[in-house]
């Protein structure tokens, strides 16, 4: 006797909310508290005020990111609340109006009118809302917005990001403080950008230089305005 064997499958799309706002929030952690303590040493500054700098700026820049995150996002699920209602009121209002739409939805992605008409009818028994959620607004429970989710993340990530350069910042030396804080902040931000492509599925050593490119940018321009106002001031 045979067995049909279950066929299993891994997608990343339920991933898209918490790894955006992660690896945002880890690459902005690195990369704002790395250029803030790059352009402090490089006006000279004692290593004690460097980390009481980066210290600062890692509590306000989750706080930061938290704010950020759950504002954009809540509008974003504002949004689609909204246009559920909406779809909900025109689905009790105009029921066949909505039928005859969900079923053209289906004849553009290649049914024929018939089958067409046959799997709108059917999906409009078993969960009308449902269809025409996934189906016409384009909303899934997979990338439906969640603000407190992207919020934690998002603050999480920066914490942990910010603490990387400031750890190298508290036991490097400080006569080669700038170029250490440079120099692993850049291998950090590799790292990060390796693995948040690899768990999204991309081109890792893509993923690596663009991350590490905006980084190095950054922190250029940082230690050249804190190099010009260290020796005018």
């Amino acid at each position: 006797m045979l067995h049909a064997r279950r066929h299993f499958e891994r997608h990343r799309s339920d991933r898209i909310g918490w790894l955006r706002a992660a690896v945002l929030g880890a690459n902005d952690g690195i990369v704002s508290t790395a250029s803030l303590l790059v352009g402090v040493a490089a006006a000279n500054a004692a290593q004690g005020s460097l980390m009481l700098t980066g210290i600062a700026g890692l509590a306000a820049g989750a706080m930061s990111m938290a704010a950020g995150e759950y504002v954009s996002v809540h509008s974003q699920s504002d949004t689609e609340k909204a246009d559920l209602s909406k779809e909900r009121k025109e689905l009790e209002l105009e029921p066949a109006a909505e039928l005859r739409e969900l079923t053209a939805i289906y004849i553009r992605r290649g049914l024929e009118p018939g089958l067409a008409q046959q799997v709108a009818e059917q999906l409009t028994a078993h969960d009308a809302l449902g269809a025409h959620a996934r189906d016409e607004l384009g909303i899934s429970e997979a990338l439906s917005a969640r603000p407190v989710q992207a919020a934690l993340a998002s603050a999480a990530s920066f914490a942990v990001g910010a603490l990387l350069p400031l750890a190298v910042t508290a036991i490097a030396p400080r006569p080669s403080l700038l170029f250490w804080i440079s120099g692993m902040s850049l291998a950090f931000l590799a790292l990060l950008g390796a693995v948040a492509a690899h768990v999204g599925g991309a081109s890792m050593p893509v993923g690596a230089w663009r991350v590490t490119f905006w980084g190095a940018l950054a922190m250029a321009i940082t230690a050249g305005v804190g190099s010009l106002f260290g020796t005018t001031l």
